[in-house]
């Protein structure tokens, strides 16, 4: 692939090493796990690989201190450092460091000289080389990338004004896709703190129950709350309410589908691959999809069977020009009369269903560990007034329709962005002929 892009380059374009036109070419470490104290109140961020989203990197799960960059290998990272995973399941993902941080012995990073190459430049041909990265990675166990084969990995490269003007254009269409994720995610962090205010703490009613106002909630909300609590089998919950199961609010969908019966129809396939993606799910011909798949149904959640400790709880988007389906791995949880799907999403994404979900598996293993769907119907949950669940789902919803249109809108930037890609860093497009 590469190799392709190297030949087709412009004859004024120089064929350069990732160790050629960096600074440096390193690793991090891991500070000792006996010494808790590394960890404790750190000031360094400290980067591991499954942080690495194709994406800037401005926060990390652990910051290290001090001491222990002195007594391990990790070491400080000037901003714009690339960091590239070269071990396990994680290899070839990449992330660009915002500000000085380390990183761990499975991030290889690259430091870019500015006078000789823009580190954004650099970052999109080693994401469009990812497919070749992992074929040259090897390993019995895990594939594993070696320091010394990233240093000698060759790209083509235009003079430095070229190389920041396809950086730039690259670079908007990235900016607008990651913008699009940060709101999709304080819009779903607003929804879930106005789940678990009202239905999970009952907030409002503990207000109501000592006469605070409830100035958050116009009066006709704020009406629908009770002002005291009665005892059930989950303890006190608020007066009119009911302890029921998640059966009580939604069916689950058992409807089947070849896809491969339908093999010029094109489907939207939702599965767990696609939903690490980016929760994008592929459009593919009947004839690319080998199995049997349930069929996503418009007023359903999908919710993980497989390995619980990783959420994957996916609220549809689906389109009326095409069918939906989905992996088996999925259960297609549909909402009763009644209830809304968002209120559904929100429930199954609150901390009290996840903390009892999880209670749930069968199997051994941590990566063959599932939920039986019948269980999750049996689970027990407060239930609100019908009431309630339509003032919420008032408020959830727009926010939910606009985190669609957001990922719609990002679909169709990356569709561009992969189609530009290749040309641009050929040389096959001039970025002159892109306009504005």
């Amino acid at each position: 692939m590469e190799a392709e892009i190297c030949a087709l380059a412009p004859s004024d374009w120089q064929i350069r090493s990732v160790e050629d036109v960096c600074k440096r070419v390193t690793s991090g470490g891991t500070p000792s796990r006996t010494r808790p104290d590394f960890y404790v109140d750190g000031s360094w961020p400290w980067v591991k690989t499954q942080e690495l989203q194709d994406t800037w990197i401005d926060h990390t799960e652990e910051k290290i201190t001090d001491d222990a960059l002195a007594n391990s290998s990790a070491k400080v990272l000037p901003p714009n450092t690339i960091l590239l995973a070269m071990y396990g399941a994680t290899v070839g993902q990449l992330g660009i460091l915002r500000s000085p941080m380390t990183c761990n012995q499975a991030c290889c990073a690259m430091i870019v000289d500015s006078d000789k190459a823009d580190f954004r430049y650099l970052y999109h041909h080693l994401r469009y080389s990812r497919t070749q990265l992992k074929s040259l990675a090897t390993g019995a166990a895990q594939q594993n990338l070696s320091g010394a084969l990233i240093k000698s990995l060759l790209y083509p490269f235009p003079p430095l004004a070229e190389q920041k003007a396809i950086a730039a254009v690259l670079g908007a269409l990235d900016d607008k896709i990651e913008l699009n994720r940060r709101m999709h995610a304080t819009l779903e962090a607003i929804a879930r703190a106005l789940f678990q205010s009202w239905f999970v703490d009952f907030d409002p009613v503990r207000a109501k129950l000592v006469g605070r106002p409830l100035a958050a909630l116009d009066p006709a909300t704020a009406a629908l709350f009770p002002a005291t609590f009665q005892d059930s089998e989950a303890g006190h919950i608020p007066k009119g309410w009911t302890f029921g199961k998640v059966s009580d609010l939604a069916t689950l969908n058992r409807g089947a589908v070849n896809p491969g019966d339908f093999p010029t129809e094109t489907f939207d396939h939702f599965s767990l691959p696609a939903f690490d993606n980016g929760r994008t799910p592929k459009v593919e011909l009947g004839s690319a999809i080998m199995s049997n798949k349930l069929t996503v149904t418009p007023n359903s959640v999908l919710l993980s069977k497989l390995n619980p400790h990783i959420p994957r709880i996916w609220l549809p988007d689906l389109h009326d020009s095409r069918r939906s389906v989905c992996s088996t791995e999925f259960m297609v949880v549909c909402s009763k009369p009644g209830v809304s799907r968002e209120y559904l999403f929100s429930l199954f994404t609150s901390s009290a269903f996840a903390s009892i979900y999880g209670t749930l598996v069968t199997g051994t293993t941590g990566s063959h560990q599932r939920i039986r769907p019948e269980s999750v119907l049996d689970m027990k949950i407060v239930i609100p007034p019908p009431s309630l669940i339509r003032a919420f789902t008032d408020i959830a919803k727009p926010m939910f329709d606009r985190i669609n249109r957001n990922t719609d809108q990002s679909r169709t930037l990356a569709t561009l962005r992969d189609t530009l890609l290749p040309k641009l860093l050929s040389g096959e497009l001039s970025v002159s002929k892109l306009g504005n």
